[in-house]
């Protein structure tokens, strides 16, 4: 059929102009000398227009170190003015930023390198040691590795390295002559799950994922130029970075505001000092930031809201959150493919907390059954009856590539007729708000019957002594397989006695359900992105059962 407009000149400059460098650099023009970003532990901010210059530091160094189109620049970073700078530079010569997890073992962290083969290679120097290690370990060789110094903390590179201060010293600040970096549909952003199998896989991200990942913000924060955002979680991941984090924040031109590292007290007296308009970060950091508050408390009036995502957030803190810390408070579910796929806002809340809201505005999301052999039509659907437990799978076309890179059999088994089959279970009601109730490898079943962990956590959640639980599956000569239970206590005197008690006495808990081992430890396995690792938790049961550690109801 015919067009019925020329669309030349549309599709040239959709096709090259519409992009997420192009967006922070609107802002550079029409908001020259407003703040972009504050670094509170030097006291230092940068405007749009200073910020732009550094970028441009940086986007120099690497073009005379021969980065060309496509090529990574990957950089294990602390939140930091340097990972905004490294996140930006690449965009403005066609090359790909990649940040990587700084906590990661050397091991982990050379599985990346020679996945991405980065030509140059950025690290925080607090984890020089690893850094060095997991550079020995890889086969893959970037051609410059440059090392951040900690801010008051000068210290020469090793040997081969160069420190960033001289890496960009003497580079011009003038914007690169490359006038059009990279096309839509190129990646410009390489993020890596965080490993809920233990096993990381790298995400690419072209410029309208960056663009429309922003815009979702944009929506359903809202999120506005007069706005200042403080992610209290790392940037390297999709909640860190997307979340209220450098990509929105400087797309709308706002003004981010770093947290190198949590502090609840410091995020409190932050609020106050720098006027933050909204916080970012998973449940477990709400709670400390809750108990702090409680003790001392801070001003934080000129929050507009707090948003969490990572795991669902139960009834009972919602609403003390809401109390005591802000009304709005917002909560997102997701993915690294494809950002947050469902949202609660505060008019849901607390009365849908527990959920994990319903499709965002560009997205959609269903649960579909689960079968043995195959996976399941993206239209056949469990019942909305809030019972029935599926499959949960999304849509997000502007958010997702619907790849990883290098695994063409694993994306295969992820992306099926433009949907993500994401490998979470849950429920969904008659008006389309999911409930999840646990990862697909984590199901327990135990003498037939499916388990899921989620459903048994928020029960013993509920305990007044206990702090925290993960619920896992242990070999059961009789059931096949056993609930074993592992608790931080926020009463130092709850014994396996008063749990079990309990349990027996919950209206909600079935028998079969409720767990035959216990044991009480000081702290939880968690994700970069607020998700409990069942499977490190697995595999410690396993040993504990073996060795004799848990106690047996």
């Amino acid at each position: 059929m015919a067009l019925t407009y020329d669309v030349t000149m549309f599709k040239d400059t959709f096709e090259n102009e519409f992009t997420y460098i192009n967006g922070f650099l609107r802002n550079v023009h029409r908001f020259r000398n407003r703040p972009a970003l504050t670094d509170p532990s030097t006291g230092r901010t940068w405007t749009y227009e200073a910020l732009n210059k550094e970028v441009n530091r940086l986007s120099h160094a690497l073009l005379d170190d021969g980065v060309k189109k496509n090529d990574v620049v990957m950089y294990a970073l602390f939140n930091s003015p340097e990972f905004v700078f490294s996140y930006l530079a690449p965009q403005k010569i066609g090359a790909i930023n990649c940040p990587i997890n700084f906590r990661l073992s050397p091991g982990e962290m050379a599985l990346h390198i020679d996945d991405s083969q980065p030509t140059v290679f950025i690290y925080d120097a607090e984890i020089k040691e690893t850094a060095l290690k997991a550079l020995s370990l890889a086969q893959h060789q970037p051609r410059r590795v440059v090392m951040v110094e900690m801010s008051g903390h000068p210290e020469e590179a090793p040997d081969d390295h160069v420190t960033y201060r001289e890496y960009v010293e003497y580079c011009s600040e003038d914007n690169p002559d490359i006038p059009r970096p990279s096309h839509i549909y190129d990646e410009v952003t390489r993020l890596y799950t965080s490993g809920t199998t233990g096993k990381p896989k790298g995400v690419p991200l072209n410029n309208i994922n960056e663009i429309f990942s922003a815009h979702d913000v944009a929506m359903h924060f809202p999120l506005t130029p007069m706005d200042k955002t403080m992610n209290m979680s790392p940037w390297f991941h999709r909640g860190g970075i997307h979340s209220g984090g450098p990509n929105p924040t400087l797309y709308v031109g706002g003004e981010v505001v770093i947290l190198r590292q949590f502090n609840p007290r410091k995020v409190l007296e932050y609020v106050n000092q720098y006027g933050i308009t909204f916080l970012i970060g998973v449940p477990a950091i709400l709670k400390m930031l809750y108990n702090t508050q409680l003790k001392k408390p801070e001003d934080l009036s000129r929050l507009k809201g707090i948003v969490t995502m990572g795991s669902p957030l139960e009834k009972e803190d919602c609403i003390r959150f809401q109390k005591t810390l802000t009304p709005n408070i917002f909560n997102g579910y997701g993915t690294s493919e494809a950002f947050w796929n469902t949202f609660l806002r505060p008019y849901d809340l607390p009365e849908m907390s527990g959920t994990a809201g319903r499709a965002c505005t560009d997205d959609e999301v269903a649960v579909v059954k689960v079968y043995p052999d195959r996976k399941a039509e993206p239209d056949d659907f469990v019942a909305k009856d809030g019972k029935e437990i599926g499959e949960i799978i999304v849509k997000a076309p502007g958010k997702t590539a619907y790849a990883y890179v290098n695994k063409e059999e694993e994306s295969k088994k992820v992306f099926y007729k433009g949907w993500i089959y994401i490998g979470d279970m849950g429920t969904w009601d008659e008006n389309e708000f999911i409930t999840i109730v646990g990862r697909k490898d984590d199901m327990i079943v135990s003498s037939g019957e499916n388990i899921h962990p989620v459903q048994v956590e928020e029960i013993l959640n509920q305990h007044p002594g206990v702090e925290e639980s993960v619920v896992v599956g242990v070999p059961d000569a009789l059931r096949g397989e056993a609930v074993a239970a592992y608790i931080v206590k926020k009463d130092p005197n709850l014994t396996v006695k008063d749990l079990q008690q309990y349990c027996n006495q919950h209206p909600m808990l079935a028998d079969y359900k409720r767990p035959r081992y216990y044991r009480f430890i000081d702290e939880l396995p968690y994700t970069a992105t607020g998700k409990k690792k069942h499977y490190m938790v697995r595999e410690m049961a396993i040993r504990d059962l073996e060795a004799g550690l848990l106690e047996r109801h």
